[in-house]
């Protein structure tokens, strides 16, 4: 082997020892970043940015369930940054995800800033964002249960209610067949028939009242209410069904009060609650109808001397279909839709409606909205003249079907 070969294999395996020391070395560099990127504690780039612009509870905990970082809903469920995360639930989810190496997810339900009395429904996602680090996703579903919740009630309650007179009208109508050679018993299944169907069609147009004021987002028209005309027509339409049953039906309060909204949705409101008024009423009581502001409310006071309410009721007086004296509404062929309306129209003009009641002496029912300052009459001839037709339009329309309550003694 001559000179040249000689250096050109050592040329060769120098070559080769190099290439060998330089793999071994970024192997060891590679190996030692691992080791460290293993070990570190340090939230990756942007993950802090990410948290602070997520609308859902997230946090970042380390290996010993630490919390490093927290995006700003966190806090509703406890969860602090340099605090350790004490949910059990929680913790569990974190430790199966770690465990596994792939990300979970479970829905748990736990309480919310300490708050044993709020338990919240909540979607959780635990998944790895190193060896150590670990990121927590809350996000809460608690309303959406509620309004599927409401969904399966309203449409199971809506079956109940409609079978009883669809039933009745089946068999009254059988009844009148059979007895369609006595003249005074078809009288008599034919009034109780037209009973029914009135019945039927007063729950039928509640629940597309109720359905409408729940799909709207907000006033669709929004013009300056005059509650004198709202409480005239209200008062006005119940008037001769306060007679009937012996009721006085008196009007108080202040004038010329405005408010923005619907007129008939806000009489149809105030005319629900002076029926209920009327209906729980002996003969010889009182039912007062009065307006008053304050300070930028205007409050809608109805107030009897009727049965009052149980404490146990009052929470859920306003809920649809729910009835706290079962046998009287039957009796008196109420929907148990008209205070859920009530609320429903209320809240719609951005207000609230409240309840005062102590059984054996009455309830007084209170609609609060934002109070506006009168309208400017550019015009008063024509502003006038429009707004009688409205009042006596209003008036004529909640008269006629208080009008047919009276009539068949029905009162909601």
């Amino acid at each position: 082997m001559d000179t040249t070969q000689i250096a050109l294999l050592s040329l060769a395996l120098g070559v080769l020892v190099g290439a060998g020391m330089s793999l071994i070395t970024y192997w060891s560099y590679r190996m030692r970043a691992q080791a460290e990127e293993e070990q570190s504690a340090a939230i990756p780039p942007g993950i802090t940015a990410v948290l602070g612009s997520m609308e859902d509870a997230a946090c970042v905990v380390d290996a010993s369930n630490l919390v490093l970082a927290t995006s700003a809903a966190a806090e509703r469920y406890g969860v602090s940054p340099d605090a350790v995360l004490d949910n059990p639930e929680l913790r569990q989810l974190i430790r199966s995800a770690r465990l596994s190496e792939t990300p979970r997810t479970d829905t748990l339900r736990i309480t919310r800033g300490g708050l044993s009395l709020d338990p919240r429904l909540v979607t959780a996602r635990a998944s790895a964002l190193s060896a150590r680090l670990m990121l927590l996703v809350i996000r809460d579903v608690t309303e959406q249960e509620r309004l599927e919740q409401m969904r399966t009630d309203f449409v199971a309650n809506t079956s109940h209610e409609l079978k009883t007179p669809v039933g009745a009208v089946s068999l009254l109508a059988e009844a009148i067949e059979s007895a369609a050679d006595d003249p005074e018993q078809v009288r008599k299944f034919a009034a109780r028939l037209s009973a029914e169907a009135g019945r039927l069609g007063r729950l039928t147009g509640r629940i597309l009242s109720l359905s409408r004021l729940q799909a709207a987002v907000g006033v669709a028209e929004f013009e300056a209410v005059a509650i004198d005309e709202v409480v005239a027509a209200s008062v006005e339409a119940h008037q001769v069904e306060a007679d009937s049953a012996g009721v006085d039906l008196v009007r108080g309060g202040d004038r010329a009060v405005w408010v923005t909204g619907e007129t008939q949705i806000l009489v149809e409101a105030v005319s629900n609650l002076i029926a209920n008024a009327i209906a729980y009423s002996p003969r010889g009581a009182r039912v007062a109808v009065a307006a008053k502001v304050v300070d930028d409310v205007v409050e809608i006071s109805v107030s009897d001397q009727g049965i009052g309410i149980a404490e146990a009721d009052r929470e859920r007086i306003f809920e649809r279909f729910y009835r706290a004296d079962e046998a009287r509404s039957r009796r008196t062929g109420g929907t148990g839709l008209g205070l859920s309306i009530v609320k429903h129209a209320t809240q719609r003009h951005g207000g609230e409606v409240r309840l005062w009641s102590r059984p054996g002496h009455g309830s007084t029912f209170t609609i609060r909205l934002p109070r506006i300052d009168a309208p400017v009459l550019d015009e008063p001839g024509k502003k006038k003249k429009k707004k009688k037709r409205r009042t006596e339009k209003t008036a004529k329309a909640a008269k006629n079907t208080a009008g047919v309550r009276a009539r068949k003694g029905v009162h909601e």
